[in-house]
């Protein structure tokens, strides 16, 4: 019996878009491809995740490899992605239906450590029991340990437990460690009806 949900973050509950991020800032052309691939594309955006640095080394590494002109926007990206926060519709309401029906609600995310400033700013984080943050533990998914880590640290039994990320190899991460879970595509009706199959009454 499913008794407790954990849910991955961006573009789950947040919306995280490289696109939107270089709209709002008005990069184009080669500026908005060079951005791209040195910031969100670079390892040392994963970097953060993995917890090997925080934002403001990141940033100062990803503007040695951009020209001068590009540093403010670099600056931006990586410092104020977050403002502001766009909810994914519907997953605020959805973890407050399984709040009310008695399930535990938890969080398992690849963010770096500033997440912890954000995700106050994030719809329904009141609702949450717990959270793991990858940045955090230097882990990262999908590493089995990372998972194994959430179940030990909040008392949970992977049978469970349902999981909810956008990326498949995730899912199939938190699956091999005996998950169930349903990758998520932006559509808060489709992952209702994914729980419901799953047992979960909502």
């Amino acid at each position: 019996m499913i008794r407790h949900i954990i849910f991955d973050m961006g573009n789950v509950l947040l919306r995280f878009d490289r696109e939107l991020f270089l709209d709002r800032i008005g990069a184009e052309g080669t500026a908005r491809a060079l951005l791209c691939r040195e910031i969100f594309e670079s390892d040392d955006w994963l970097g953060m995740d993995r917890g090997d640095h925080d934002e403001p080394e990141a940033v100062e590494k990803m503007c040695a490899r951009l020209p001068e002109a590009l540093h403010p926007w670099a600056r931006e990206l990586v410092l104020h992605w977050d403002e502001p926060i766009v909810p994914i519709p519907g997953m605020a309401q959805l973890a407050a239906e399984l709040k009310a029906a008695g399930y535990g609600l938890w969080l398992l995310s690849n963010a770096s450590r500033r997440q912890h400033e954000y995700w106050l700013r994030c719809p329904g984080n009141e609702l949450f029991d717990g959270t793991l943050i990858s940045a955090d533990h230097r882990l990262i998914k999908p590493q089995r340990e990372i998972y194994e880590l959430c179940l030990a640290r909040f008392g949970l039994k992977a049978e469970e437990c349902f999981f909810l990320d956008d990326a498949p190899a995730n899912i199939e991460g938190a699956n091999r460690c005996g998950i169930a879970g349903f990758v998520f595509r932006g559509d808060a009706a489709e992952a209702r009806e994914a729980l419901r199959a799953a047992g979960v009454s909502i």
